[in-house]
Order: C-alpha cells, then structure tokens, then sequence
C-alpha cells in the first residue's frame, strides 16, 4: 500500500473513531449540508450583490467560486479519479448519501476557501464566522468519512489559490480604470 493512501486512511480513521458521537453527528452533517454545490456561498454572494456597496465582493466571489469548480471539478477530478474513502474502506457506515464524484480534491473545501478568501478580504468583521464556517465545512468531510485529509488539503490549497488569483485580478481591473 502506498504510504500516503496508508497516512491518509489512518489519519482519517482516527478523526472518526476519537471523535465521532451524536452531536457531532448533527452538526457535521448541517455543515456538510449547506456546503452541498457552495450553496451558502453562492447565496451570501448572490445577496452581496443586491447591495452597491457590496457588488463588487459579491461578483468577485462568484468568480472565485467559478475558477475553484473549474479547476477542481472539471479538470482535477476527472484527471486524478481518485476512489473516496468509502470505496477503499467498504466497511465505513456513512451518516450522508455516497458522492458520486472523485475525490481529489474537495469541491466543498475548495468552494469554501475560496469564498471565504473573497469575503473575509471584503468584509473583515465577518471575517471570523466565514473562516469559521469554511473550516467546518471543510473537516466536515473527514468527519463525515468522504474525503481524505490530502483531497482536503488540496481543496484549501486550490480554494485559497482562486481566491488570492480573483482578488489580484479583481484589484488590476480596479486601478486600470483609476
């Protein structure tokens, strides 16, 4: 076995046998839920953009949130096709339906830290719940036993990445038309 698919599988499995209860349970499904599709970073962005004063975040996140699916989604995914943790450990009971998708990297962290990049940037008093909300999501995965710490891991790095590459974009339109 290759050593990182063993350090992943351990590490994972650790998540779940020290810290799995029912509370957790509920809250870790809530906030794998509301990640489904970046839909409550879609919806915060959409509403950013009901307001002048916040368009501009709101816009720049949604296409954050664009070039993380993309590079995520439709490039990585199907480049990699890496198993799930629950096609590798059959015996795994999983407390959420079985993802059809690939696993490397996580849409949901990827999504995420993108938009939490975007926003926290934009509105730095919101800046503790987003990161906040972003981080759950994203070790809601592991809890919930549908990614591995490395497609995690990915995910915060491709998600932080679209949200610094959208800002810096975002900022040079801004001065070009100073």
């Amino acid at each position: 076995m290759n050593r990182w698919l063993s350090f992943d599988q351990n590490l994972l499995l650790a998540i779940h046998r020290q810290l799995q209860n029912p509370i957790l349970d509920a809250v870790m499904v809530f906030f794998t839920t509301i990640g489904d599709y970046g839909l409550v970073w879609i919806s915060l962005s959409l509403a950013l953009l009901a307001f002048p004063r916040t368009r501009s975040t709101g816009l720049v996140s949604l296409l954050a949130l664009a070039i993380g699916t993309l590079a995520g989604d439709v490039v990585l995914k199907p480049l990699i096709q890496r198993a799930r943790p629950f096609v590798d450990l059959p015996h795994l009971h999983l407390l959420i339906p079985k993802p059809g998708s690939y696993s490397f990297p996580s849409g949901h962290t990827t999504a995420s830290f993108a938009a939490a990049t975007v926003l926290g940037h934009d509105l730095r008093r919101l800046a503790p719940v987003i990161w906040t909300v972003a981080g759950l999501i994203a070790f809601s995965r592991l809890y919930l036993l549908v990614h591995y710490p490395t497609d995690v891991l990915a995910g915060i790095v491709l998600g932080l990445s679209s949200g610094y590459l959208t800002l810096k974009l975002a900022r040079r339109r801004v001065k070009a038309h100073l």
